[in-house]
């Protein structure tokens, strides 16, 4: 169909039967990115829609708006016609204005409320109808009487009929309100204000498109509604039925040019419609937008779509209704497609938040948005999800799986709180308690005083003084999952850094590093699946969502190799990679690995969320402590620091950077490189936030791999390349460059065109590299006592919970066998992890 013309089917769905929601989905571009569950707020238009806008505007670039605006003027009454089939009226009815609001305000002007009038008004009503009211109040006089609620949340009619008895110059009710499922029994309301020869105003603006609204049976003498709720029109557009006998008896507050014709020096004449509500200055490309709109909500059928959201609506209610600590907030007369609820202990925006970063879109109202009904009922705010015809079952069982999992999240996490102190020490050690003269003679004395257990640490937890059965050597993202780890399964655990804690000198600080299933290998598979259920994991024990979800896309000149694949994954052009991330600009000649799976691990709250379990379970956490050295000792470790010695059954070396140092076999096969990233500003922030951006790389000719971080709460758009120099890590890393700043900068320009801001932080971290960009983990081949996590590539991050849980299992004495690949023992023998050609993770995305 034309975007322009309205009256012409439009919506791929049969006009009989179930709607065809795959189509109707299909044909909806917001679907493509999230679950749109907010249409009670701003309802996802068609591509129809979209096309009746976007094509004016361009008409209007090439005639100008007058010009344009004549050309089309047969169908912009055709917009008229159809918002009158809606409501059962004329077009001489219909006002088009920007906004419900606007409608309201024009219909109240046009009433000339005076002092001593009696407005009536439902507790449902919205919240800019009421502050106009409550205005008039004060300015004019008038008597707002706010009608009480029966206990189903309707209005009582009773005390409606009684409030009636005595003359009033208005009854306005809300169909549906803002805050909740509820419908209104407008027929009933309509019947007694008619009665009473008082006229009703209808707020339909949660109502029209998703319930009948006929102006006849409901008796209504105005009606105002907007489009961009359940019409699925643009915002910036609304309607007015001003009826034929209150168009007789009332005129607009303030004319316009519009709706009047000054016809003498001091005389003018009314237009005999509606239309004399208008104003002439209006954006005529928003009015066809919602013209077809309408047109679409027409043809589907307006009964046919209140049948589909309500059930869903409906399923909504019962399904939450069963997930311990939510409660359904609507009144027991919710019957229209909104659904509100409560997290028990949580501020309803929290709730939001995350579900939002499941891809699940809602929102909150707080009761500044319906004082009459949230703050009679004393809820401060709720969540809500609304449901339209692009919605389906699948979309209410991720919600309510989601929120189901997150319970069960907070549930388990409040039972791990606390350390067990009975549990046995790890399967396999036998620590002896160190002496006091071994102390002494080590030179220890100092520290045993200074470490030992006070009142906070549990008795058999952390180290006793300076003996463990594991002392681990780093606090990154490595170390700190196999602290946690190891003494959640019972094991005495020093924990050692070289640097206080929240340093910046490492491989782990930052906000964010993504995850990813796009590998270039299948040998990688079995660890990538494990890493995305240890995130599971250490969000459960930390009661807090790390794992952000968005997808991600991998790019490369369309000629070059492919080395990418994964679970998933697939191969597309630049066309339909902007289609998935129009905030990354890829030009003809790149093509990309799109892997739905990928997204962004927060690295800051992981750390912290990893320290305080550590802790938890009796961590004996050592900060700014420097292993200077360490050897064998009998059946054990000892291991020498700036503070005294210490012994244990078993050693882990996470040292990142100084891997090398404390590890001399595989210092020859590895380099430190300074790595520079940045995040940017954006007069544009959505464009580089998920779902228009997720984590990506692209492999740019002559410069090397950028890789880059949508922005996320509150920072800017992350990116950065590769590689870098080498980088002495016994000294304390430069200050960013201008120069290190306007590299990324041009890249961002030619990549991420909304990134246009400046540099809001600019940070560096060091990778330590290894052949062929592998890393290895396990035992030492000449030492099973001492384990190691190294030379990550800066593609380790993601996979730090999991390698946490291997080392604890080999600490045990278990063997991993998947992990043979990233055996210790190639790359301190060979000087080279793995056969050429055997999987190596060459030029893939970091961060």
């Amino acid at each position: 169909m034309n975007a322009n013309t309205v009256g012409t089917p439009a919506p791929p769905a049969a006009r009989h039967g179930a709607l065809d929601i795959a189509s109707l989905r299909a044909d909806t571009p917001g679907m493509r990115y999230a679950r749109h569950l907010n249409a009670a707020g701003a309802a996802l238009p068609s591509l129809a829609t979209l096309s009746a806008v976007t094509e004016h505007l361009r008409l209007e670039s090439l005639l100008g708006g007058y010009e344009a605006a004549e050309a089309l003027s047969a169908r912009m009454e055709e917009v008229y016609g159809a918002a009158a089939r809606l409501l059962g009226a004329g077009p001489e009815d219909i006002a088009l204005v920007e906004s419900a609001s606007v409608a309201w305000q024009r219909a109240l002007g046009a009433l000339r409320l005076r002092a001593g009038d009696r407005v009536l008004a439902t507790s449902s009503t919205y919240v800019s109808s009421a502050l106009h009211l409550l205005e008039l109040r004060e300015s004019h006089g008038i008597v707002l009487e706010v009608l009480p609620a029966d206990a189903s949340g309707q209005v009582d009619l009773g005390a409606l009929e009684t409030a009636l008895r005595r003359p009033a110059a208005l009854v306005t009710v809300a169909h549906v309100p803002t805050s909740s499922g509820l419908v209104e029994p407008v027929a009933e309301v309509g019947a007694l204000a008619a009665r009473a020869g008082v006229p009703m105003l209808l707020d339909a603006t949660q109502s029209l498109g998703q319930l009948p609204v006929s102006v006849d049976e409901l008796r209504c003498g105005l009606v105002v509604a907007t489009g961009r709720k359940f019409l699925r029109g643009p915002r910036g557009t609304g309607l007015l039925y001003v009826g034929p006998e209150l168009r007789a008896r009332t005129r607009p507050a303030a004319p316009d040019v519009r709706g009047a014709q000054w016809s003498a020096a001091h005389r003018y004449e009314l237009v005999a419609g509606a239309q004399r509500y208008e104003t002439w200055e209006a954006s005529h490309a928003l009015r066809l937008g919602l013209g077809t709109a309408v047109q679409e909500t027409l043809d589907l059928g307006v009964e046919r779509i209140r049948d589909h959201v309500t059930a869903l609506a409906g399923r909504t209610r019962a399904g939450l209704s069963g997930v311990p600590g939510i409660r359904v907030a609507d009144p027991p007369a919710a019957a229209s497609g909104i659904v509100t609820f409560l997290r028990e202990g949580e501020d309803p925006r929290e709730t939001v938040r995350d579900l939002r970063a499941t891809g699940c879109r809602l929102t909150t109202v707080p009761a500044s948005h319906g004082q009459w009904d949230l703050g009679r009922r004393g809820l401060a705010r709720v969540a809500r999800a609304s449901f339209h015809v692009y919605n389906s079952e699948d979309d209410v069982d991720a919600l309510i799986a989601f929120l189901t999992e997150r319970e069960r999240r907070r549930h388990t996490a409040a039972a791990l709180a606390l350390p067990h102190p009975d549990r046995a020490p790890l399967t396999g050690f036998a620590p002896g308690p160190a002496t006091a003269a071994e102390n002494t003679a080590t030179g220890s004395a100092s520290v045993v005083e200074k470490h030992q257990p006070g009142p906070a640490r549990r008795a058999g937890r952390g180290g006793s003084g300076g003996q463990a059965d594991v002392i681990v050597v780093g606090a990154g993202i490595h170390g700190s999952s196999t602290a946690w780890r190891l003494a959640a399964r019972g094991a005495r655990v020093i924990h050692l850094d070289r640097f206080p804690a929240g340093h910046t000198e490492g491989s782990s600080h930052g906000r964010t590093r993504m995850i990813r299933r796009a590998y270039p290998s299948p040998v990688w598979d079995p660890l990538i699946e494990a890493a995305y259920a240890a995130w599971e994991e250490l969000e459960l024990a930390s009661g807090q969502r790390l794992l952000t979800r968005t997808g991600g896309l991998y790019a490369r000149a369309a000629d070059a190799p492919t080395t990418l694949r994964g679970p998933d994954c697939e191969q597309v052009d630049h066309s339909r990679a902007a289609e998935l991330f129009p905030g990354l600009r890829l030009c003809e000649g790149f093509s990309a690995v799109h892997d739905p799976a990928a997204g962004v691990i927060d690295a800051a709250a992981s750390l912290t969320a990893l320290a305080s379990l550590g802790r938890l379970h009796g961590v004996d956490r050592r900060d700014g402590c420097t292993v200077i050295g360490w050897r064998r000792d009998g059946d054990g470790v000892r291991v020498e620091t700036d503070r005294g010695v210490l012994r244990a059954d078993r050693l882990v070396v996470a040292a990142g950077p100084w891997s090398g140092e404390l590890l001399p076999a595989f210092a020859g096969a590895l380099s430190v490189v300074r790595i520079v990233n940045v995040h940017i500003g954006s007069s544009r922030q959505h464009l580089l936030q998920p779902p228009l951006l997720g984590p990506f790389s692209v492999e740019v000719p002559d410069v090397g791999l950028l890789y880059g971080i949508p922005a996320l709460d509150g920072a800017g758009v992350k990116i950065g390349l590769d590689h870098g120099p080498e980088e002495d890590p016994s000294m304390r890393a430069d200050p960013v460059t201008a120069a290190e700043c306007d590299r990324l900068l041009g890249l961002a320009s030619r990549f991420l065109p909304a990134a246009d801001g400046p540099v809001e932080e600019a940070i560096t971290c060091r990778y330590t590299m290894a052949p062929n960009n592998r890393f290895a983990v396990g035992r030492l081949p000449d030492d099973e006592r001492v384990l190691v996590v190294a030379a990550c590539s800066g593609h380790g991050f993601k996979f730090g919970p999991a390698l946490g849980a291997a080392l604890a299992d080999l600490a045990e004495g278990k063997e991993r066998a998947d992990l043979d690949f990233l055996s210790p023992a190639a790359m301190a023998g060979a000087g080279e992890l793995g056969r050429p050609g055997d999987g190596g993770a060459t030029r893939v995305a970091r961060a």
